[in-house]
C-alpha cells in the first residue's frame, strides 16, 4: 500500500557479493518499506537488529567509505536497519577498506603478541581519557535496564537520586573508554557533549542534563523519550504518511535543523531512527537525538570526512566537500519516504547506493506520486537537487508553498550572513547584476526575504545595520534598506532551481540593460571573475559584438561566477 519504486541504476558485478543461493534468500529488488516488522525500543542509542542474517549496515557511528574509485567496499556506518527491506539480503563482502575506516576512529585491533621494547626505548604516548566531567555518577543516578545498543556504547534508562532531576527518569548513554583507542574517538565524545550543551533550548531537541565519567566509562545523561522512533511510526503506517501528517513531521525536522545550523552545527546523520517521539501519543512532539557525528562549522567552511548513513548521505559528502546543505539532502530523503513509502535511492550494496546517489534521479512518475500535490513534489525536488547550491535552506523551506503558515515563526537563516558577506565583497558591476535579479522576483518569492529582513530588526528609517551580524563587526558602518538587502541576500543558484527561472532571468536582464549593463572588455570581465588569460576565449562569447556589453548568456554566467573548490576544507 502506497509503495513506489525509485529508478535504480545498475550495480556492477564486483559490487555484488558472492553468495550461495541455496542459503541466502534473494533481495526484494526495491527499496519499499516493510510494515510487518517488530518495533524497536526508543533510545538515544540504537537497538541492535535481531536477525540470523547479518545486516550490511551495523549500528554505531562510523565514517562511510568513499564510493570512488571503483571497487571500494562498504563501511561500518549506521544506516536504516535491514528490517526496512521485505526480505533479508546478503551483506557485501568484507574488505581491507572496512578495517581501515574503522581503525581511523576506533583504532586497529590490538595484536595478541608484540616485540618486547628495548631498555630505554620511548613507548607510545598514552591517550588522555580524562574529560573533566563529574566523577559522582553512581551517587546521582540509579541505572535501570538497557534500552539500546550502538557501535560506540549502549543506552540505559536511569532514575535521578538527587538534585533538580530527583525521581525523574532519564536516558544515559554509556560510552566505554576501552573503545576509545584513537585521539579521534576521544574527540568525538568531547564534541558530542559540547554540542549538546551548546544546543539547549529548542523544543524539538533532546534535552541534555549532565555528563559524568569514571575510570571505565563516560555517561551522557539526557531526556528519556518514550514514544519510539520516527522509523517505527513510518512502518506502522505501512510506509506512507498523508500529506498533512507528513507536513507535521517535516516542519518539526526543519525547525530544529534550522536552529542547529544557526548555531553553527551540522548534524551529518539525519534519518528516521534519529528522531524520537516524547510519548506514544499520536500528536506527540519529536526530538532530534544522536550528535555523535555532528560538528561545528563556519558558514564558509567545507568538511571532507565521509560520515553518515548510506541511504541519506548527500552527493557532495561522497565527493568530500560539503557543508550544512548535506543535512538538507537527508531531510529530502526522509520527506520522500514519508510521502511514498520507498527510498529515492536503492541498491543491494553500499557502493551501489552511493552510485545511485551520485547518478540516479528519484522516481516521481509511479504511484502514489501522480496523486501527490505539485507543491509537495516541488518541495522534495528542491531538497534532492544534486547541486547543493540550488537546495533550499531549512529556514527557506518553512516558507515554501507546501508548508507556508503565516502564523508560524520562521527563524533567522545562517545563509543570509554568507550571501551578504559575499555581496559586500563584490564589485559594483556584480552588485548591479544582483540588484537587477532581485527586481525580477514576485511578491510571493520576496516573502522569505521580507521575513529575514524583519528578523534583523530594521531601525526607524527601515534600514538594517551590519551590527546585526555579530561576525561582521568590522563592516558595521554599512547600512542597507530592503531593496539593497534583497540584492545582497538573493541566490542565483537557488533561483535557477525554480521552474520559472528562464522568466526570472529574462526579466532580470531587462532591468540590468536599463540600469547596470555597460561596456566591458574581456580583460576587465576576467578580473571581475578572478579568471586568468586562459579563460578569455570563453568570455569572448559572453560579450556582444554590437556594443561591447554583456549578452543575456554573459549576464546569467556572470551571476553564477566560477566554481572553485574551497581552500579551507578541513582535513582529518
Amino acid at each position: 500500500m502506497g509503495q513506489c519504486y525509485g529508478k535504480n541504476i545498475s550495480v556492477a558485478e564486483e559490487d555484488s557479493p558472492t553468495r550461495d543461493r541455496r542459503q541466502t534468500p534473494p533481495a526484494s529488488g526495491n527499496g519499499a518499506v516493510n510494515p510487518n516488522v517488530p518495533s524497536v525500543k526508543n533510545t538515544p542509542a540504537h537497538s541492535a537488529a535481531n536477525s540470523t542474517w547479518p545486516s550490511p549496515y551495523p549500528h554505531g557511528s562510523s565514517p562511510l567509505p568513499s564510493p570512488l574509485p571503483a571497487g571500494v567496499s562498504p563501511s561500518p556506518a549506521r544506516s536504516t536497519p535491514r528490517r526496512f527491506f521485505r526480505r533479508p539480503f546478503p551483506p557485501p563482502s568484507p574488505a581491507k577498506h572496512i578495517k581501515a575506516s574503522i581503525a581511523k576512529r576506533l583504532g586497529p585491533p590490538k595484536p595478541k603478541e608484540g616485540p618486547i621494547p628495548e631498555d630505554g626505548a620511548e613507548g607510545e604516548r598514552p591517550l588522555d581519557k580524562s574529560f573533566g566531567y563529574g566523577k559522582n555518577f553512581a551517587a546521582k543516578y540509579e541505572l535501570g535496564k538497557e534500552v539500546g545498543r550502538g557501535h560506540f556504547g549502549h543506552t540505559c534508562s536511569a532514575k535521578a537520586r538527587k538534585g533538580e532531576l530527583k525521581g525523574q527518569l532519564v536516558a544515559v548513554k554509556i560510552i566505554s573508554k576501552a573503545k576509545m583507542t584513537t585521539a579521534i574517538s576521544i574527540e568525538d565524545v568531547r564534541r558530542e557533549v559540547k554540542i549538546l550543551k551548546a544546543l539547549s533550548g529548542h523544543k524539538n531537541l533532546v534535552k541534555f542534563y549532565d555528563a559524568c565519567e569514571d575510570a571505565d566509562n563516560v555517561y551522557i545523561v539526557m531526556e528519556l523519550c518514550e514514544g519510539g522512533e520516527l522509523l517505527d511510526r513510518i512502518l506502522s503506517r505501512g510506509g506512507r504518511y498523508t500529506e498533512e501528517d507528513a507536513k507535521a513531521i517535516v516542519m518539526q525536522i526543519l525547525s530544529v535543523v534550522a536552529f542547529c545550523h544557526l548555531q553553527g552545527v551540522v548534524h551529518r546523520d539525519l534519518k528516521p531512527e534519529n528522531f524520537l517521539f516524547t510519548t506514544r501519543d499520536e500528536d506527540a512532539p519529536m526530538k532530534l537525538i544522536d550528535f555523535g557525528l555532528s560538528d561545528f562549522i563556519r558558514p564558509d567552511e567545507r568538511l571532507n570526512d565521509i560520515v553518515g548513513s548510506a541511504y541519506y548521505v548527500a552527493p557532495e559528502v561522497l565527493h568530500r566537500s560539503y557543508s550544512m546543505e548535506a543535512d538538507i539532502w537527508s531531510i529530502g530523503v526522509i520527506t520522500y519516504i514519508l510521502l511514498c513509502g520507498s527510498r529515492p535511492f536503492w541498491a543491494r550494496t553500499e557502493s551501489g547506493i552511493f552510485r545511485a546517489v551520485l547518478r540516479a534521479d528519484p522516481n516521481f512518475d509511479d504511484a502514489p506520486w501522480p496523486a501527490v500535490s505539485p507543491e509537495a513534489k516541488d518541495f522534495v525536488k528542491r531538497f534532492l537537487n544534486k547541486d547543493y547550491r540550488k537546495r533550499m535552506t531549512a529556514a527557506q523551506a518553512l516558507t515554501h508553498p507546501w508548508l507556508r503558515d503565516d502564523s508560524r515563526p520562521v527563524p533567522l537563516d545562517i545563509i543570509i550572513y554568507k550571501l551578504v558577506k559575499s555581496y559586500l565583497r563584490a564589485t559594483p558591476f556584480k552588485r548591479a547584476a544582483l540588484k537587477a535579479l532581485s527586481k525580477a522576483l514576485t511578491e510571493d518569492e520576496l516573502l522569505y526575504l521580507r521575513i529575514q529582513f524583519k528578523l534583523l530588526e530594521p531601525n526607524r528609517e527601515g534600514r538594517i545595520s551590519l551590527e546585526n551580524f555579530r561576525m561582521m563587526d568590522q563592516l558595521s558602518y554599512r547600512k542597507m534598506d530592503f531593496e539593497e538587502f534583497c540584492a545582497a541576500a538573493v541566490s542565483p543558484y537557488q533561483l535557477e532551481a525554480l521552474e520559472r527561472w528562464e522568466q526570472i532571468a529574462s526579466t532580470a536582464f531587462e532591468h540590468f540593460e536599463l540600469e547596470g549593463n555597460r561596456v566591458i572588455s574581456i580583460e576587465e570581465l576576467a578580473r571581475e571573475m578572478n579568471l586568468g588569460p586562459t579563460a578569455h576565449s570563453i568570455l569572448r562569447d559572453w560579450i556582444r559584438d554590437s556594443d561591447g556589453k554583456l549578452s543575456f548568456l554573459g549576464y546569467t554566467k556572470f551571476l553564477h561566477g566560477v566554481t572553485i573548490r574551497s581552500s579551507n576544507t578541513r582535513h582529518q
